[in-house]
């Protein structure tokens, strides 16, 4: 009989990437709550966790594995959801405390020396930043994703500008992480510091990398290491590549800090996805965040790259499963997850249509075009966006080497038909 796995907020793409895995075929694939209901208006964390049980317990056969990409609220809820049908799982205070970015830190300074300067701020009352944190600096709330609501800041000015325009947004992460909060356990240094704080910490430089691994009984496994390439004059993505350029005499090192930090944590059959920034100059290193997931972003890479997605990691961890993830078994030596991005406001008169995608992957494979926008969104009320672009598609590539990747996107790009109106 096959296996019934239940996937947190299921997309098309990931779906489609799912049922290419090896083991796929011994699995039925099955979508809990839609990505639109866990990522609306207001996110209500408690009423889509009820939701979600109610769910599985109306289901009439075995409830076998419960998996999700996400970030927050998907990846708070899986722990709990296992819980709820009696599967094994790493407990929901093992994720809060990745999760929770200034929990995060106070744990990183037990037992490693790799992080920033950081504090508290608390955006209702405090108009300076912390005293021990120099400009250039980060500021953003303890609980967000995909940089929203993030900002680098350089004098007091910028700090206040930014912290006015965190207040005006915070909420809608903020007060459902709240509500997770409340079903969990914190230390005295963390009580009372929910979902409306924020916390600052000195600009890291460098390139910047993620760290992609798994913890099976007892057992620290890093399988790829990503490099995250960003524009030279914003802070917004250009693209993830796989695998990394970095030195191995620098991934040995990324792995051995990943190690100390996950052992100090505990996600006993979780996957994690830790972020560094390593300086090209000084040859430090510093961690910026570790998630309690794997990267969904990163899925069609190591598909190219090792011939399966790292889907199948999550996948496998949840059936209690070793996930032997395979290395360079793929089709392309090199893979890319490129952003299509515009970087003002503008409501979408024109995006390329289903022709148009299907004429540019025939003519370049190894292609494969995922559109963001519809004709007639605004981009500024977009949802998941960071603070300073707009996401309007995506590209997964793969190629000989980083050459041919880079010359494909620049042809797609030019290729694609997108018009705007601008706005002020």
């Amino acid at each position: 009989m096959p296996e019934n796995v239940f996937v947190l907020g299921l997309d098309q793409h990931n779906k489609r990437i799912l049922e290419r895995m090896p083991d796929a075929r011994r699995c039925r694939f099955h979508p809990l709550l839609s990505w639109a209901e866990m990522f609306g208006e207001r996110i209500a964390f408690d009423d889509l966790l009820r939701s979600a049980q109610a769910r599985l317990d109306s289901f009439p056969g075995s409830v076998d594995a419960i998996i999700g990409f996400w970030d927050f609220p998907v990846s708070a809820m899986l722990p709990l959801l296992r819980t709820w049908c009696g599967l094994t799982t790493a407990s929901v205070e093992e994720v809060v405390m990745c999760e929770h970015k200034y929990w995060s830190r106070i744990i990183q300074q037990g037992v490693i020396e790799e992080y920033p300067r950081f504090g508290l701020v608390d955006p209702s009352r405090d108009r300076e930043p912390p005293a021990n944190v120099r400009f250039p600096m980060w500021i953003k709330p303890v609980k967000s994703f995909s940089s929203l609501l993030a900002f680098r800041v350089s004098n007091t000015g910028e700090f206040r500008a930014a912290l006015g325009r965190i207040r005006e947004g915070i909420g809608w992460v903020g007060d459902p992480f709240d509500a997770l909060l409340a079903r969990v356990e914190v230390p005295p240094e963390i009580a009372g510091i929910g979902g409306r704080f924020c916390v600052a910490e000195e600009a890291a430089v460098g390139r910047q990398v993620t760290v992609e691994g798994y913890r099976y009984r007892g057992e620290v496994v890093i399988y790829g290491v990503v490099d995250s390439v960003r524009r030279a004059d914003c802070p917004s993505f250009l693209r993830y590549q796989y695998p990394s350029s970095l030195p191995d005499s620098v991934c040995v090192r990324l792995a051995h800090i990943t190690r100390r930090v996950v052992e100090a944590i505990g996600l006993e059959r979780m996957t994690f996805n830790i972020e560094f920034f390593w300086d090209t100059a000084t040859d430090s290193v510093v961690l910026l965040e570790i998630n309690p997931r794997h990267s969904q972003s990163h899925a069609t890479l190591f598909e190219d790259v090792d011939g399966v997605a790292n889907h199948q990691v999550a996948l496998r961890l949840a059936l209690d499963r070793d996930p032997e993830h395979p290395s360079g078994k793929g089709a392309f030596a090199v893979s890319g997850k490129f952003f299509l991005r515009r970087y003002t406001d503008g409501i979408v008169r024109r995006t390329p249509r289903r022709e148009d995608i299907e004429e540019i992957e025939a003519a370049m494979p190894g292609t494969v075009i995922d559109i963001a926008v519809h004709a007639g969104d605004r981009l500024s009320e977009l949802r998941g966006q960071d603070s300073y672009s707009y996401e309007v598609g995506r590209v997964y590539i793969g190629a000989s080497d980083e050459a041919e990747l880079t010359g494909k996107f620049a042809r797609v790009e030019a290729a694609l038909p997108f018009e705007y109106e601008a706005v002020g």
